[in-house]
């Protein structure tokens, strides 16, 4: 049983605030831990179930350099740094059997701790196939175009919910209950780490009946900017079509190059933002 954690920050038990998930401040290095604390146990909960589960962490928060290493569970291997293919889900492509998603938040526009998609500012809106798509269900499109499914989201209740309408049977647990963006009403690591872990060993039991989520292609996104600079710069990107003075689409039959393209823009916006204020 081979298993693929993908593991997000803005999720994790405790946060609420940019600074929690900031690298540099005191807030980031005091939820470091914590953030391990989530991946370890979804990480136990897996060789609960398997005893041959062999489990892989791939860093999925800014830098990708977040998680503590010297922390993590031995049993688990860690992808770290962002130089990769397929970025939050770098790992995909190695014979994976079940996916998890930890740490994970509601997308942009949402009323969730910490909500956005990819960009932490400027991406008003995303969506796939007319509908919002948030990171989780990008990514769980991603490993449904390998044919891996996935069987368990943590996060905050909207991006549990969130979860639970685009992966049908997918385990889902709360670690928050958000009030507003910046504030949620906060389960201890106690419990949270407890329900994960039973989670997680109850998402590999009942493996084979997370199916992958798949759609009929053609697969088309559209994103649209606070910037219309950015919607600019976004065009730039061969195959991205400049719809209107904010919004970008682009297609494609294929998943996983519809999602490269995706991961294109997005660094290609996000690294010529010029303006705190104005962006």
């Amino acid at each position: 049983m081979n298993v693929l954690i993908s593991a997000d920050m803005e999720g994790v038990t405790g946060v609420t605030a940019p600074e929690d998930v900031h690298p540099g401040t005191a807030a980031w290095e005091r939820f470091r831990r914590l953030f391990v604390r989530d991946v370890n146990a979804a990480i136990a909960g897996a060789c609960d179930a398997a005893d041959d589960a062999q489990v892989i962490v791939t860093e999925g928060h800014n830098t990708m350099r977040n998680l503590l290493i010297e922390e993590l569970d031995e049993r688990a291997q860690l992808i770290v740094g962002h130089h990769t293919t397929y970025v939050m889900m770098e790992g995909i492509d190695r014979g994976i059997d079940l996916v998890f998603l930890v740490g994970y938040h509601a997308p942009a526009g949402a009323v969730g701790v910490l909500s956005h998609t990819f960009l932490g500012k400027g991406l008003l809106d995303l969506t796939l196939n007319d509908e919002t798509c948030s990171e989780g269900r990008m990514n769980a499109m991603l490993a449904g175009s390998f044919g891996v499914g996935v069987g368990l989201l943590t996060g905050d209740q909207a991006a549990c919910a969130d979860a639970t309408r685009y992966i049908p049977g997918v385990r889902t647990v709360a670690v928050k209950e958000q009030i507003d963006r910046y504030s949620a009403l906060c389960l201890p690591p106690a419990k949270t780490e407890a329900a994960i872990r039973a989670a997680a060993a109850a998402a590999v039991e009942d493996a084979t009946a997370h199916r992958p989520l798949v759609a009929d292609p053609p697969y088309r996104w559209s994103a649209t900017f606070a910037n219309p600079s950015s919607a600019g710069r976004a065009a730039l990107v061969p195959g991205v079509e400049r719809v209107e003075a904010g919004t970008v689409t682009w297609s494609s039959d294929d998943f996983a190059t519809s999602y490269k393209t995706f991961q294109v823009v997005a660094m290609l916006v996000g690294v010529s933002f010029e303006s705190p204020v104005f962006d």
